[in-house]
């Protein structure tokens, strides 16, 4: 019999976007079985990150994405080898942006670096919703009623 190939990754997936959605599908088409690690809160506050959705709604979504089969929490930066070895876990894989982070777990299981999708980032997502939230509303407000004339002037 074969033995099951299991593939695991780690992430925040704060404002789930296509981009965290392919990435998922593409692991889990890698092997047989899929684990996600889901970043604690308290965990991405070590890291520096501030996050829009909180931990369990994370997770939620990851756990009720198909090609997802088991949801983990992520709570510290050593805990991934305990995890591949008590998961006897086949391939460790992130996106090209971790590349050579964890090239370190190649004793454990083979390690892959898959390409982000091209413009797609929740950086950029949130990036952009500041630079829409630091526009004065009265400048907003303008634009409402300028696209609501032109819509009268097109009828």
């Amino acid at each position: 019999m074969k033995e099951k190939k299991i593939v695991i990754t780690y992430g925040t997936f704060d404002m789930f976007h296509v981009g965290h959605l392919r990435l998922l599908q593409r692991l889990k088409s890698l092997g047989d079985e899929l684990i996600v690690g889901v970043s604690t809160d308290e965990f991405n506050e070590i890291k520096g990150k501030k996050t829009l959705i909180p931990f369990k709604q994370r997770k939620e979504i990851v756990e009720n994405i198909k090609c997802v089969d088991s949801v983990i929490h992520e709570q510290n930066w050593d805990q991934k080898i305990g995890d591949i070895v008590d998961n006897n876990v086949s391939i460790f894989a992130m996106g090209s942006d971790w590349e050579g982070k964890f090239d370190f777990i190649e004793e454990y299981c083979q390690v892959i670096y898959l390409s982000r999708t091209k413009d797609v980032s929740t950086s950029k997502l949130k990036k952009s919703l500041t630079n829409f939230l630091s526009i004065p509303r009265k400048d907003i407000l303008n634009a409402f009623e300028i696209l609501e004339q032109l819509k009268k002037d097109l009828i």
